[in-house]
């Protein structure tokens, strides 16, 4: 039995290493999308005020991709 709760409480070490190591990744990955749909935004901006320049329609991105989901499972 405590050889299984010893395999156990490594397996749960690994896991919890894990989701450390993916949380931060999503981290990135968000503030990354951030940065480009900032980007995009900006030429989109851009490229309205010139005359003459075709119409580019609204993304009408929802504000759900400024959640940051790696946060949202701490208590």
């Amino acid at each position: 039995m405590e050889r299984l709760n010893s395999k156990l409480y490594l397996q749960n070490c690994y896991i919890i290493q894990e989701n450390e190591r993916l949380r931060k990744k999503a981290q990135l990955l968000n503030q990354e999308n951030q940065a480009l749909l900032s980007e995009l935004k900006q030429k989109l901006s851009k490229s309205n005020k010139k005359p003459n320049s075709n119409s580019i329609p609204d993304l009408n991105l929802s504000s759900s991709s400024t959640q940051n989901p790696a946060n949202s499972s701490k208590p």
